[in-house]
C-alpha cells in the first residue's frame, strides 16, 4: 500500500502528475533495465563481440518477456541492486543465447543509462510544461501591461509597478530555465558502459567500437571517460530542478500575499470546494500555490543531497550512488507537480485591477514620495527636496492627510512642482511606474 505523498492514492496527484510517475515506475525503470541490456547485445553483435544471432535473441526476449517482480523484489534484497535479478530472467528467457546478456557489463552501467533514458523523458515532460506555463504569463504580462499596482518592498508599499511588469519578471525566470534544460542537455544525456573499474577491459581492444555503438542504439552520447564516479551531470539535473522549483516557489509566494484578505489584489481559480475550510464557510485558501511551495521545499533538500551524493570514493561509489536513487525520481516527481499546479493555478488566475488600484490609494500618496521628490529636484535641488518632501511624509502620516493637501500648504513645494495642477500628476501614482510597460514588452520580445 502506497505510503508517501509521491505514491499515495489520496495525496499523489497533488503533489505529481501521472506521466512522471509513470517514467519513474519500476514497471518503467525494469522496462528500461531490458532495453539497455537489449541495446548492450545488439551493439555487441554488430561489432562481433558476440554472436549475431545470440544478439536478436536477446533482444527478442528483452521485447517480450514478462518480469517475476517477487523474484525480482527478492533477489535485489539480497545482492543489493536489481540489476542480477534482472539478467537471470532475461537469460532464462534468451534461451541458449542467455550466456551472452550482459557481455562485458557491470550493475551500474546499465543501472546508469536506464537512469539517463528515464531523464531524457522526465526532461521532455518538464519542457513541455516550462512551455505552457510561459505562455501563460506571456498573456498575463500583455493584458495587465499598464495596470499600476503597488510594488512592495520589505512587505510595506515602496513605489507604484504594473501587474504585467511583476508578472514579466515571473516569465523571465521561466524562460531562463527553457534555455538551461536545452542547454544541459548534451552534458547529461551520456550512456554509461565501462565495465567493472570503468576502463572497458572487459571488451578489449573493441570496447570503444562497442560503447559507439551502443550510444547510438539508444540515441546517447558518448562519454569521452566512464562517468561511475563523476556525477555532476545527474547533480545538476536535480539542481535544474530546484531552480524551477524555486522559480515557480516565488511566484507562488507572491500569490499567497497577494490573495490575503488585507491585499485581496489576486484569487486563484474558483472551482467550488476548493481552499475551503472545514469551520469556516468564508475562507478560500491559495491551495495550488501552497503546494507548489511545499514541492519546492523538497526538491531544495534532494538538491543537497545530490550535491553530497557527488563525494564518491575511488572507483565505485560505497554508499552515495543509492543516495541518488531516493533523490532523483521524487525531484522529478514534485517539479511536475509544481508545474501542474502552477499551470492551473496562473491559467486561471483572478486579477482584481480596482483593488489593486485602491490599494494604491490607501497611503494617502506616500507611495509617490520620490515622485514628488524628483519632480521639485531641478527647481530645489536633490537633498533640499528630499528634506522638504521627507517632512511632508510626516505631516501627512501624523495628521492623516493625504500628501496632496500637505503639500498645497507649502509655497516652495507649490512653485517647485508648477502650481497644484503640478503636485495632482506628481502625486497621481499611475504616472510614477517607470519604464515597467516597455519591461514587459521587452521580456516578451525577447523570449525564445
Amino acid at each position: 500500500m502506497p505510503s508517501t505523498v509521491a505514491e499515495s492514492l489520496i495525496f499523489r496527484d497533488m503533489f505529481g502528475t501521472p506521466a512522471m510517475r509513470e517514467v519513474f515506475s519500476d514497471e518503467r525503470l525494469v522496462h528500461q533495465f531490458l532495453a539497455v541490456e537489449a541495446a548492450l547485445a545488439r551493439a555487441e553483435g554488430a561489432v562481433g563481440v558476440i554472436p549475431a544471432q545470440a544478439a536478436q535473441a536477446i533482444s527478442s526476449a528483452a521485447a517480450a518477456m514478462t518480469i517475476d517482480f517477487a523474484r525480482l523484489r527478492h533477489e535485489t534484497e539480497i545482492v543489493g541492486y536489481p540489476i542480477v535479478g534482472v539478467v537471470n530472467q532475461l537469460a532464462e528467457a534468451a534461451g541458449d543465447a542467455g550466456g551472452y546478456v550482459h557481455w562485458g557489463a557491470t550493475t551500474q552501467d546499465i543501472m546508469d543509462t536506464a537512469t539517463i533514458l528515464q531523464t531524457r523523458e522526465a526532461l521532455d515532460l518538464v519542457a513541455r510544461d516550462l512551455l505552457e506555463v510561459q505562455s501563460i504569463l506571456v498573456s498575463l504580462s500583455q493584458r495587465y501591461r499598464d495596470t499600476a499596482m503597488a510594488g512592495r518592498t520589505h512587505l510595506q508599499q515602496a513605489l507604484p509597478v504594473t501587474f504585467g511588469y511583476k508578472a514579466a519578471i515571473w516569465l523571465s525566470t521561466i524562460d531562463r530555465h527553457i534555455e538551461r534544460i536545452d542547454q544541459l542537455r548534451h552534458r547529461v544525456l551520456l550512456a554509461q558502459l565501462g565495465g567493472a573499474a570503468g576502463t572497458l577491459a572487459s571488451l578489449g581492444e573493441q570496447g570503444f567500437a562497442v560503447q559507439s555503438a551502443f550510444c547510438r542504439e539508444l540515441n546517447l552520447a558518448q562519454p569521452v571517460a566512464t562517468w561511475h564516479v563523476a556525477r555532476d551531470g545527474l547533480a545538476e539535473v536535480v539542481a535544474f530542478l530546484g531552480l524551477v522549483t524555486g522559480s515557480l516557489a516565488k511566484i507562488a509566494t507572491d500569490v499567497i500575499l497577494l490573495t490575503s484578505t488585507e491585499f485581496a489584489e489576486l484569487s486563484e481559480p474558483f472551482v467550488k470546494g476548493r481552499g475551503s475550510s472545514s469551520t469556516m464557510p468564508q475562507k478560500r485558501n491559495p491551495i495550488s500555490s501552497e503546494l507548489i511551495v511545499a514541492c519546492a521545499k523538497r526538491v531544495r533538500q534532494h538538491v543537497a543531497l545530490m550535491l553530497d551524493a557527488m563525494v564518491q570514493d575511488l572507483e565505485r561509489a560505497t554508499g552515495p550512488w543509492h543516495a541518488e536513487w531516493i533523490a532523483i525520481p521524487e525531484s522529478f516527481i514534485m517539479t511536475a507537480g509544481a508545474l501542474a499546479q502552477a499551470k492551473f493555478m496562473l491559467g486561471g488566475l483572478i486579477v482584481d485591477a480596482d483593488r489593486m488600484r485602491s490599494n494604491l490609494e490607501i497611503s494617502r500618496g506616500l507611495i509617490v514620495a520620490e515622485a514628488v521628490m524628483m519632480a521639485a529636484a531641478p527647481k530645489l535641488g536633490r537633498q533640499h527636496a528630499h528634506e522638504v518632501v521627507y517632512e511632508a511624509c510626516r505631516v501627512a502620516a501624523t495628521d492623516q492627510r493625504s500628501l496632496a493637501e500637505v503639500l498645497a500648504t507649502m509655497p516652495v513645494m507649490v512653485e517647485a512642482l508648477g502650481g497644484m495642477e503640478g503636485i495632482d500628476r506628481a502625486c497621481n501614482p499611475a504616472n510614477y511606474i517607470g519604464l515597467a510597460p516597455q519591461m514587459v514588452d521587452r521580456v516578451v520580445a525577447g523570449r525564445g
